[in-house]
């Protein structure tokens, strides 16, 4: 909302869709939650491309920071996830298939900067990577190759119609990502998620980025309909993964209106193999799919919503805590599962 709607030089309409204070975190908390992921847009921290300074900037940084130590004196970690983004002079009104050389690299050295004496903040790099070979300017370049060190694109998604426009620009890979939070002195937990809307995870411990102080995890993404949506996948794909390298299901999701069907087998499963994982999303929005509240109070939606509240409540491990100096609990296998809110 920080750069929808508006003039060309007055973007956005607000920062958060919902309250920002203790109360509000303490409702997420009450979930025996103990993580909350924010999605941010990196024109709107940057104060760029015309996002109105009310709503974008500094303006927009310090309510984030606000947002974050309302968020700890909960007792909730924060993660802070990249998921909006656009290269050169056009705003991030969307998602797009990589990270940009333009901003995305003045974006982590700014956030990273930032929290980096807040070591209960999670630098999660990128939300959903995808990339098919009609993206890129070179069609027979290696996608994972693009993934970590970055490539040429051949177009942009709008955020509206149509859905993408042609638009020469340089994707910057998660090397170079983690590079730019390292090199400021952060040590925080970086996230890396996969390809594929972060749903593909096959090739990552292949291709992972290399961290000087060995601190990253994988951002695994897991809904109903994606490439790696069964538990033969799952016991293929994603438990050797985790047994070498902490996984983080960023996002997952199920049905509200009807009976929930993906995740009363997903989320015990993660248990197993200890994954941590976020539920999508802490907004009352009106839809059918992914939605965990019916209000900010954190009464939860009906069929998704009342699964993932009572699953999280009945776990023995999942006792609501304090925030303490360091992330074992995050960073290790055998993670305490979590929820997410956005706003």
């Amino acid at each position: 909302m920080c750069i929808q709607l508006g003039t060309a030089t007055e973007r956005g309409w607000g920062i958060f869709d919902g309250p920002t204070d203790l109360a509000s975190a303490r409702a997420i908390a009450s979930w025996h939650a103990n993580v909350i992921r924010i999605p941010l847009n990196e024109d709107c921290w940057l104060g760029i491309n015309g996002v109105n300074p009310k709503y974008g900037g500094q303006s927009y940084r310090a309510s984030v920071k606000s947002f974050v130590t309302a968020l700890h004196r909960a007792g909730l970690y924060v993660i802070l996830d990249l998921h909006w983004s656009a290269p050169g002079a056009i705003p991030a009104a969307s998602q797009q298939p990589m990270p940009d050389q333009d901003h995305s690299l003045a974006f982590w050295r700014s956030v990273a900067r930032t929290f980096k004496r807040d070591q209960n903040v999670v630098f999660d790099l990128y939300n959903e990577p995808f990339l098919y070979t009609s993206y890129l300017q070179d069609p027979t370049q290696d996608l994972w190759h693009c993934w970590l060190l970055g490539c040429a694109l051949n177009q942009y998604l709008t955020g509206g119609n149509p859905y993408t426009h042609g638009y020469i620009w340089r994707a910057a890979g998660m090397q170079t990502l983690v590079d730019v939070v390292r090199s400021t002195g952060a040590r925080n937990l970086i996230l890396v998620p996969g390809l594929d809307w972060a749903n593909d995870v096959s090739q990552w411990l292949t291709n992972a980025p290399v961290d000087p102080i060995h601190n990253l995890a994988v951002s695994w993404h897991s809904y109903p309909g994606e490439g790696c949506a069964d538990e033969a996948c799952w016991n293929r794909v994603v438990a050797p993964l985790a047994r070498q390298v902490p996984v983080v299901a960023g996002e997952t999701g199920d049905n509200v209106c009807t009976a929930p069907t993906y995740d009363p087998t997903f989320l015990p499963w993660a248990d197993q193999h200890g994954l941590s994982y976020l539920g999508w999303t802490w907004n009352p929005w009106q839809d059918c799919k992914n939605i965990l509240i019916q209000g900010y109070n954190g009464t939860p939606t009906r069929g998704y919503g009342q699964y993932f509240h009572d699953h999280l409540i009945e776990l023995p491990s999942a006792a609501h805590h304090t925030i303490i100096p360091a992330l074992p609990d995050i960073s290790s296998r055998g993670s305490e599962p979590r929820a997410k809110g956005t706003k």
